[in-house]
């Protein structure tokens, strides 16, 4: 069974949603990681259950998978990154991540997602951390209770610097039905395990996997070759568990040249196992058909 891959759309963010997904297809990609966002199927738009229809016949149409991501940072207060979150004081705020999670849920139902991922989020200044567990257990009960209604899976990412921020972390949770988002660069910020080591641990939990070059002790996402991530070995620990859902590239900072970095981060992966493989120059792909609908550049 061969891998099969994805890339988030958080590396896409200068692209319409539509050209974005067409430049994942025509590399090569078996999926999307839709972010959602502002830009890119607001949730929150009015027309949000259009927007997913059509976008959900667009994947369809090209034969992609897709994992729904919810990173965005501006998507719930335009003045606080990340803001409000489940660990967030004001219930208020709580709520309103909550509403959100389960928002992306029903865009994954319709999208029919194989995942959704999310994270904790970090307790501030003055907040108890046995109370933030408290408000986070409450919380991943809730959206996890409303994913398996929907037949779909939630997957919570352990984060650098959130209240789950470690593999420990999310496996000292008691929350039926709660799966685990790896990104195995994660792994190598925390160095609390080796990330093939990590897949091999907590295969059965898994709900999705993220993928990226990453440097020890720092939590920037680098493109394939400029870290410390062992990724064939990486790989190989996925193909020994057999991991059959979608591996997502997550290349959030190279937005700005997206069109050279979709293409070249799949042609790494696809070629870093062979003996002497180095990083490739991207290729450019051959178009496909336009489809109805469908704007094509």
């Amino acid at each position: 069974m061969s891998l099969r891959f994805a890339y988030n759309t958080n590396g896409t963010a200068h692209h319409r949603i539509e050209d974005a997904i067409r430049l994942i297809k025509d590399a090569g990609y078996d999926g999307v990681a839709l972010t959602l966002d502002i830009h890119h199927l607001d949730p929150f738009a009015d027309n949000w259950v259009i927007e997913a229809d059509c976008i959900a016949s667009i994947l369809n149409r090209l034969g992609l998978g897709s994992v729904i991501e919810t990173g965005a940072r501006f998507l719930l207060d335009p003045t606080a990154k990340h803001e409000p979150t489940l660990v967030t004081a004001d219930a208020a705020g709580r709520a309103r991540r909550v509403d959100f999670l389960k928002r992306s849920i029903e865009i994954g139902r319709i999208l029919n997602s194989e995942a959704v991922s999310f994270w904790a989020g970090v307790p501030k200044s003055g907040v108890h951390r046995d109370e933030a567990r408290g408000w986070l257990a409450e919380g991943l009960r809730e959206v996890a209770d409303f994913a398996a209604e929907k037949g779909i899976v939630a997957a919570l990412e352990p984060e650098p610097g959130m209240l789950i921020e470690t593999l420990d972390d999310f496996a000292g949770l008691d929350v039926p039905g709660l799966s685990l988002a790896l990104d195995t660069g994660h792994c190598l910020v925390t160095q609390e395990r080796d990330p093939a080591a990590a897949v091999r641990e907590f295969a059965p939990r898994l709900g999705t996997v993220a993928i990226e070059d990453m440097k020890r002790g720092e939590h920037i996402h680098l493109p394939f070759g400029e870290g410390d991530m062992d990724v064939p070995a990486v790989l190989d620990a996925l193909d020994a568990v057999a991991f059959p859902k979608l591996v997502c590239v997550e290349l959030s900072r190279d937005s700005h040249r997206a069109d050279v970095m979709v293409g070249q981060a799949l042609e790494y992966l696809r070629t870093c196992r062979r003996p002497g493989a180095g990083l490739p120059p991207p290729e450019t792909p051959a178009r496909e058909t336009a489809i109805p609908g469908l704007p094509h550049p």
